[in-house]
């Protein structure tokens, strides 16, 4: 045989053993394209609070403020007849500074959740 058939007769064979042992072995594995993020609960949404609303917002409310937001039920109340994640979102709330992206989505979740406890 010819020295360049038996080249391409090794590098068919090669390729196709290589393609054959690696092959993408994807068919079993399950790939959720939409994963739910986890639950967002209370206690994450209290230390939300905590570090940016209950400076004014405290037990006893300061600076003008109407209304406290320490426990879950002021903080539930806020968020369903208050407005409280539109004035997160437009940035009125907190008047010094502004909540992460991330904070303002952990709210959204937590009412969208029905508020877990």
């Amino acid at each position: 045989m010819k020295k360049s058939f038996k080249l391409f007769l090794f590098l068919f064979v090669s390729g196709t053993i290589f393609y054959a042992c690696s092959s993408d072995d994807n068919d079993d594995v399950i790939v959720n394209p939409d994963p739910q993020p986890t639950e967002v609960r209370y206690s994450t949404i209290a230390t939300i609070m905590s570090g940016n609303c209950n400076g004014c917002h405290g037990a006893t409310p300061t600076n003008g403020a109407p209304m406290s937001l320490t426990t879950y039920d002021e903080v539930k109340e806020a968020v369903e007849n208050r407005n409280l994640i539109g004035r997160v979102e437009n940035g009125t709330m907190p008047p010094n500074g502004s909540l992460s992206s991330t904070q303002i989505n952990n709210i959204k979740s937590w009412q969208a959740n029905n508020f877990p406890q």
